[in-house]
């Protein structure tokens, strides 16, 4: 077990946003950003949970409850890219993701949110639908704005890019030791989606 680094004697506020980025191969990385959505809700910020790459289409039992939160929730994906049944051009997958990362960052400087979490975006940067370069040139924008100061960012995907992680303050890996999937089960609602 790696031993933990022993924090600063001395602690001091942050006085910005917080940017996090739940990454890894294990579930739980969108589990964990609605956590975080729904402590920030708890407390009366204003959020934003902000689908990328999941489809309208597909039930979402996490999207329900926080809506009953009075979180914002916006889906722009169009599905799962090349897995469970999907068709569609790559092309169409693409111009669903530059425009949702187009109305993410109107939204994250709207003055609107202080808590936006963008749920798998990184999962966007897998699968090619934007750059990586694009997404650290809109991190390094957003922690040189003013609005910086009240907006924290929540992001969900599996990879670990080294230039985006650079630019986070909070990265937690989940690891997958054993997962249903992988025995050929699909997943299961109320505890997957």
């Amino acid at each position: 077990m790696p031993i933990r680094k022993a924090p600063p004697k001395k602690l001091k506020p942050l006085n910005r946003g917080v940017t996090i980025a739940y990454i890894g191969d294990g579930k739980g990385k969108t589990t964990a950003a609605v956590g975080v959505a729904t402590r920030a809700a708890g407390y009366g910020w204003k959020v934003l949970f902000f689908q990328f790459y999941k489809s309208p289409d597909w039930p979402s039992g996490e999207r329900e409850a926080l809506r009953k939160l009075g979180v914002d929730v916006e889906v722009h994906g169009q599905g799962f890219v090349g897995i469970l049944g999907d068709r569609k051009p790559l092309a169409q997958h693409k111009a669903a993701a530059k425009k949702a990362l187009d109305r993410a960052w109107m939204l994250i400087h709207s003055g609107k949110y202080q808590l936006v979490v963008l749920d798998e975006i990184i999962s966007c940067l897998e699968q090619k639908l934007f750059p990586v370069s694009v997404v650290v040139a809109m991190l390094k924008k957003h922690a040189a704005s003013p609005t910086a100061k009240n907006v924290h960012l929540v992001m969900t995907g599996h990879e670990k890019f080294a230039a985006l992680l650079k630019q986070v303050d909070l990265v937690t890996e989940m690891k997958m030791l054993k997962h249903p999937y992988y025995k050929g089960f699909i997943a299961v609602k109320g505890i997957d989606y």
